[in-house]
């Protein structure tokens, strides 16, 4: 008679396939830091999808006050990555690739308006240009949150996407993201959607009312705490006090790479329209301080004066000359020159 040993399997002897589902069972996956830089290296390098602001992979937020052009600079992103073509001024080293828009702000009127002369003669989006709108007829859930992120999901791979912008943020949650208990849920979400499908996501947010003043910091980020916690990159849109049509593009986190574009050294960008689109046209970089709102407005029409005074008295004088003397910047002075028809 044949006695039968009974065989304890140990994860070294299991199938490939068996191994791998015995490993995702597993809340947590313990490797040595070294196994940690071998599986790494086996991964591609996160490429820029705009600039240093925000990489392949990553779950980047862009916020700002209402109507200071987030929506506008959230298209012409998912334009450049979408179409292949990087915006000037702003690196891009990604393959061309689809592109999902998530517009939960405007409807499709307002959305031809920005992009046509007219509501004619059409601004042309490249094919992989996805978006993506709330349908009005089912709108009615008794989960919303959830059957949203399912929708999402459902979109990302009928379309084969690796690339989402959230305009913005807010939708996604039935309750406001001003606080950290609310924000929570929501960023798990995103982690989550982002690491099972390989996504790099760019959401819009809203800041609350704050003083312009003052430099923009990660406390101005709506529900800061938790939202910075888990995004990988921010960066944020501030006005400008020396133009209304003028507006500045500061990184607040990053990861994968250095902060670049501190107060020291923001991007200046103007708002305008290139024939039947509206975009973010850069413009220099800048010093933050430099267009802060002033305290007292006659102080800086003062400024203004004596800057006018200088060029008329020094008319071979450069930029950099007139801003050294009167303890003002090369920008400025420029665009109060121009302004009065002595640039």
């Amino acid at each position: 008679m044949i006695e039968f040993k009974p065989i304890h399997i140990h994860k070294k002897h299991l199938m490939p396939n068996e191994s791998e589902r015995s490993e995702r069972s597993e809340l947590l996956l313990v490797r040595s830091a070294n196994q940690c830089l071998v599986d790494a290296n086996l991964r591609p390098i996160p490429q820029m999808l705009f600039a240093e602001f925000w990489h392949e992979g990553e779950i980047c937020i862009l916020f700002a006050d209402s109507n200071l052009g987030k929506s506008i600079l959230g298209v012409q992103i998912a334009d450049s990555i979408s179409s292949g073509k990087y915006i000037p001024g702003f690196a891009m080293k990604t393959e061309k690739q689809p592109v999902l828009y998530f517009d939960f702000e405007m409807s499709d009127k307002q959305f031809e308006n920005r992009y046509s002369i007219d509501y004619r003669l059409h601004y042309m989006f490249d094919e992989n240009f996805k978006r993506v709108m709330i349908n009005p007829e089912c709108s009615e859930f008794e989960d919303f949150e959830k059957q949203l992120f399912i929708a999402i999901e459902r979109a990302v791979i009928s379309c084969n996407a690796k690339v989402l912008v959230i305009d913005n943020l807010t939708y996604l949650k039935t309750q406001a993201t001003d606080t950290s208990k609310e924000a929570l849920p929501l960023m798990k979400e995103l982690k989550k959607l982002a690491h099972k499908h390989n996504l790099s996501i760019l959401a819009l947010a809203h800041t609350p009312k704050r003083c312009h003043q003052n430099p923009i910091t990660m406390n101005d980020l709506a529900g800061s705490k938790m939202l910075s916690n888990f995004a990988d990159s921010i960066f944020a849109i501030g006005p400008s006090s020396q133009d209304t049509n003028l507006r500045y593009i500061k990184q607040i986190k990053a990861r994968a790479t250095a902060i670049v574009y501190d107060s020291g050294n923001v991007i200046l960008c103007k708002i305008s329209k290139d024939y039947n689109r509206l975009i973010f046209q850069m413009e220099d970089f800048s010093n933050e301080n430099e267009h802060l709102r002033v305290q007292n407005d006659g102080d800086s029409s003062e400024i203004n004066k004596q800057i006018v005074e200088q060029k008329k008295q020094n008319p071979n004088w450069s930029y950099s000359q007139i801003a050294q003397t009167l303890g003002s910047n090369k920008t400025q002075v420029g665009r109060v020159l121009k302004k009065n028809g002595l640039a």
